[in-house]
């Protein structure tokens, strides 16, 4: 259909010999192929910038995503959409990126390797701290996972920052709660009505997220919302203490109004910039309530009535199999720029005990051997926000649906260069083998040209996840009995008992 053309995206080439057409509900989509090596005849089948909703503009502006409008003929999906706005960050870093932010985004991309077929479904939720990201930034590209585990992979970009990652519902009506949240319920309604038009078994579906989208991950599990839109989950390094209460929220969008001097019913009108501004000041202004930013989810509403945990203990939650882990040394990259969300000196861990858990201070520290030492005290805030909530999570999850638990250990060379070891997002690239995005060149320069073995075994383990309801023989599951986690190492990996549990017993005074 057409000539050729070729489009090139972080070292994967694109070529249209003719274009796939996706015949949906709502109407004709015409994407593009992407060529992944080792792939045989045109490539994968993708489709970028596919509205799962009307844009949040005008009055739709902090308001919940509403249903995408049906359109006659057939519609290009050929070119990347807009990211969220946002500042610069290290993993949408590079060229082949997209470069421009609006708040027209709600969009995904779904790649294919049989538009025909009817295969599972992977959706990818990107994270970001609710302030960064896109899901079509090159290191979440699925065209590889699609092909290597023939499944369809579907990326959502949800709002961000103010506009969807900042909590204005307590300023009453006409401001929506949980936008960011609401955004990829909406997306995986989309999934359930549209997903067949490109292979895919709306009955198979996967959710999985890194970070924020790993928090997210949890919070679906815990919205009556999502029921029933997805049959299996994966979250890697949650970020629970991201969800905040109705009451904290409320406050901060108070506050908020405070910054930008103007009446409620004037906010909708601003520009993005004196927005984003304000928020960023709250932001500042919340350190002395670090963990609880002011950017995240909000529980105490209808979306999301209990915090997770909470929702997992009084078993409130959906109970689909679950993968859900932490790396070895999640704040080692946060620890350079010291952000207020991870306690990482010792006088930002004291003021996290003064302000948040004053009793369980003696007991929790006396599990970090050489605290106030540097490394000690960034091992703290790693497990303030990441490792004591999942261990609490899984802990209560486990006892409702199959939960797999791992701890990611692997750092190459790059990293162990610089002090970071497996730090937070690490991950990443093994999962989706995005080795020649602008992260995977920095973290595994060969990645491109041989795969990383422990690459191959994650890849394998997620994708015989979203096909089979398990991640292997040789991943038990966990329980409360033993703790069985899977240790994910360079060479091989291995299953320890409770092999973090000195510190996981300390928490338990706190989560």
């Amino acid at each position: 259909m057409g000539s050729a053309s070729h489009n090139y995206h972080a070292g994967v080439t694109a070529v249209v010999e003719r274009s796939p057409i996706a015949d949906t509900p709502l109407g004709r989509l015409r994407g593009s192929y992407e060529n992944v090596p080792a792939q045989a005849a045109e490539g994968v089948a993708v489709w970028r910038g596919v509205p799962y909703a009307r844009q949040p503009v005008g009055d739709l502006r902090f308001r919940a995503p509403e249903p995408p409008r049906p359109w006659s003929g057939v519609r290009d999906a050929v070119e990347p959409a807009p990211i969220p706005p946002q500042g610069r960050s290290f993993v949408g870093g590079g060229k082949d990126d997209p470069r421009i932010r609006d708040e027209a985004c709600l969009t995904l991309t779904v790649w294919s390797p049989d538009p025909g077929g009817s295969l599972p479904v992977m959706v990818w939720i990107p994270g970001g701290a609710f302030v960064y990201g896109a899901g079509h930034l090159q290191l979440y590209n699925g065209s590889r996972l699609a092909a290597n585990g023939n499944v369809v992979v579907v990326n959502v970009t949800y709002r961000l920052g103010v506009f969807g990652g900042f909590e204005l519902s307590g300023l009453g009506a006409g401001f929506d709660d949980n936008l960011a949240l609401r955004d990829q319920v909406a997306a995986l309604r989309w999934v359930r009505d549209n997903i067949a038009a490109f292979g895919g078994d709306p009955g198979r579906v996967t959710v999985f997220g890194e970070s924020a989208g790993a928090t997210s991950v949890l919070a679906l599990l815990a919205s009556p919302a999502a029921r029933g839109l997805f049959h299996r989950a994966i979250a890697q390094s949650p970020a629970l203490p991201l969800i905040a209460d109705a009451d904290l929220r409320a406050g901060r969008a108070a506050r908020f109004v405070e910054r930008l001097g103007v009446g409620v019913d004037d906010i909708r009108e601003l520009p993005q910039r004196a927005l984003r501004r304000a928020a960023g000041l709250v932001q500042l202004d919340s350190i002395a309530d670090s963990p609880a930013l002011a950017y995240g989810l909000t529980h105490g509403v209808d979306l999301l009535p209990r915090h997770p945990i909470a929702a997992a203990r009084a078993g409130t939650v959906h109970p689909v199999p679950l993968i859900i882990g932490t790396n070895s040394d999640e704040a080692s990259m946060f620890a350079w720029g010291r952000p207020p969300m991870l306690p990482t000196t010792p006088d930002r861990v004291e003021h996290y005990f003064r302000r948040h858990a004053p009793h369980a201070r003696d007991t929790v520290l006396a599990a970090y051997p050489g605290y106030p030492r540097r490394r000690a005290a960034v091992a703290v805030g790693a497990d303030v926000m990441f490792a004591a909530p999942t261990w609490a999570f899984a802990d209560a999850y486990s006892a409702h649906a199959p939960t797999y638990l791992y701890r990611f250990e692997h750092a190459p060379p790059a990293l162990r260069a610089l002090g970071l070891g497996a730090t937070h997002g690490s991950e990443i690239v093994h999962i989706q083998h995005t080795y020649a995005s602008y992260p995977g060149r920095r973290l595994h320069p060969l990645g491109a040209r041989r795969t990383p073995a422990v690459g191959r075994r994650m890849q394998r383990a997620w994708l015989a996840f979203a096909t089979d309801d398990h991640p292997g023989s040789d991943w038990p599951r966990y329980d409360t009995g033993r703790r069985r986690t899977r240790l994910i190492r360079t060479g091989e990996d291995l299953v320890a008992d409770d092999p973090d549990v000195v510190r996981r017993t300390a928490w338990q005074g706190v989560y």
